[in-house]
């Protein structure tokens, strides 16, 4: 009976299960970012993403997940009774935002003098998103505040060093009683959305109006995104003219400033991060720019922030397909392994190509960022973001689901970090202006601005005569452009065939050229856009074990 009960028992042995993507250094295993890196100016970094790599791969993978199953806690009232409006976090999400904000998320562009700084900066984005997305909401956010913080000096001379200290302080306490300080953004209303001209909250002057002055807001917001940062970029009318502001937690006399928390979001992702609702019942708050140049003031934030959401998607994209090539890897099916099947290479190698034509034109957007001087790369930044932010947010949802479904069923539990990839994917297709609103902002700048226009059309050119297919593709792109009678029906339609040629034009001339074969072969040789339909002759093998990250004793440390 004993030896029954062993037989029985050996059958729940577990086999054939790799183990998970863990303790390894993200950084030193990514073949794929260290090359985009390199291309664009910014090799000077790899030491300092080698650090941050290493605790991505290790202590900040775990805190991910903790932070995650441990969402944000609102905490209305004391038990006294008071009104406190306050976040509890999980002390690993806390532990996330003091490696991310020390190794320079937040502040590295602004406060270093090398070449490829935005570059680099992306490269720790990217990696960070590793670890947890949630978190690099607040991050981005600081990050993206500072050229609209500067537009009024007064208060960018209060305010910027503690956003570009590189310290983090979590604690509840005034911003001018800290070293370190973050910032939120709270921009949408309920009856307007994305329509921000439709916002109905109201700022008068506390004393003397003007820019740089205090005033108090009255009204709400649907949408505010970490609760708990130092101060926030709003919009609000004055005198029927929407306008921007500073607003704190905290008053200068050391109350609470009433931004009244209604509610956190109960939100399908995103979950370490909190969103909540607020009212705003006097709220005090600096005038940042002009009275009635909000809209001009705070699109310096939302540019920058619509440039993250494509650098977390690329993270997005790359961290599902490494995780099921590494899982297929440690499966075998039918005798051999299983990320050598041909029908699942085809799979995997067709996630890598997407996963580097995403990050490809994310760090060329990083290096337009670096060299702003230039009018061209200026007005390529104008937009080239709205299209990549447009694309690579969108593939990154179908890109999420088939490397779940590559996983497998172990891929769909909430231990599984492809289960969070798959949840955190859409928010970054719909904060900061959701498709639709990425196409008409797109319309308008190309029929305003026509140095975007010739910006754009120049970085096309400029691959052409490197592949048959790309040249005729191109042409059909620009053809697009000019059937004006019907440019915003089709734009989304316009908008693909540009991501398009953009991501094969970037690899054609900066990238591999047999990961640019690929990619043109696959994006524009035939029409399907469906995983796993490359077309034969591709070395698939090749692409996927670009893309396998190997953990020894020199990767693992």
């Amino acid at each position: 009976m004993t030896e029954l009960t062993h037989a029985i028992a050996s059958t729940h042995q577990v086999f054939n299960q790799p183990p998970p993507l863990e303790n390894y250094n993200a950084f030193h295993g990514d073949r794929m970012l260290q090359y985009w890196l390199r291309v664009f100016g910014a090799k000077w970094a790899e030491p300092r993403l080698m650090e941050f790599g290493h605790q991505v791969g290790h202590e900040l993978l775990q805190a991910g997940f903790q932070a995650n199953k441990h969402i944000p806690e609102f905490l209305p009232h004391d038990r006294f009774g008071h009104r406190i409006d306050q976040v509890d976090y999980h002390p690993a999400y806390h532990q996330l935002m003091q490696a991310a904000i020390t190794a320079g998320h937040t502040h590295l562009p602004w406060t270093m003098q090398e070449p490829g700084t935005h570059v680099a900066r992306a490269a720790l984005a990217y990696l960070h998103n590793h670890a947890d997305p949630g978190s690099g909401c607040p991050l981005t956010m600081t990050f993206a505040s500072v050229p609209a913080i500067q537009t009024q000096p007064d208060v960018a001379s209060c305010w910027l060093p503690g956003i570009l200290s590189g310290h983090y302080d979590g604690s509840n306490k005034p911003w001018y009683e800290k070293v370190g300080l973050t910032i939120g953004m709270a921009m949408t209303e309920k009856q307007g959305g994305s329509d921000v001209r439709a916002n109905t909250t109201v700022a008068v002057p506390v004393g003397q109006p003007g820019a740089g002055q205090l005033y108090s807001l009255l009204g709400h917001k649907w949408f505010c995104s970490a609760p708990m940062c130092d101060g926030f970029l709003m919009l609000a009318k004055v005198e029927d003219q929407l306008s921007c502001f500073l607003v704190p937690r905290w008053r200068e006399d050391g109350s609470k400033n009433p931004i009244h928390i209604q509610r956190l979001k109960n939100k399908l992702g995103n979950r370490s991060n909190a969103s909540a609702e607020i009212e705003l019942r006097g709220a005090h708050g600096w005038l940042v720019g002009e009275q009635g140049r909000g809209v001009a003031t705070i699109i310096q934030m939302v540019a920058l922030t619509r440039y993250d959401c494509m650098i977390g998607s690329s993270a997005l994209m790359a961290q599902a397909a490494k995780e099921a090539i590494w899982h297929t890897a440690g499966r075998s099916a039918f005798g051999r392994p299983l990320h050598l099947q041909p029908l699942m290479l085809n799979v995997l190698a067709d996630l890598a190509l997407e996963a580097e034509a995403s990050l490809a034109i994310s760090m060329r957007i990083a290096h337009a960022l670096d060299n702003m001087q230039d009018a061209q790369q200026a007005a390529l930044v104008r937009c080239a973001t709205g299209i990549g932010k447009y694309w690579v947010c969108k593939r990154a949802v179908l890109q999420t689901f088939e490397a779940m479904e590559c996983v497998g069923g172990v891929g769909y539990v909430d231990e599984n970090v492809c289960n969070r990839l798959y949840r955190e994917a859409p928010v970054n297709s719909i904060w900061e202006g959701s498709g639709n609103v990425q196409c008409l902002d797109l319309l308008r700048v190309l029929s305003r601005e026509s140095d975007c226009l010739n910006a754009l059309i120049a970085e096309l050119e400029a691959a052409r005569g490197r592949h048959p297919l790309y040249d005729r593709r191109l042409e059909q792109t620009l053809a697009m452009l000019v059937q004006t009678e019907s440019l915003e029906y089709a734009a989304r339609h316009i908008l693909q065939h540009l991501a398009l040629c953009w991501q094969a034009a970037t690899l054609l001339l900066h990238g591999e050229g047999w990961i640019a074969e690929a990619f043109v072969r696959a994006r524009l040789g035939q029409s399907s856009l469906q995983f796993g339909c490359l077309p034969e002759g591709i070395n698939t093998q090749a692409i996927v074990e670009r893309l396998l990250v190997r953990i020894d004793n020199r990767t693992a440390g």
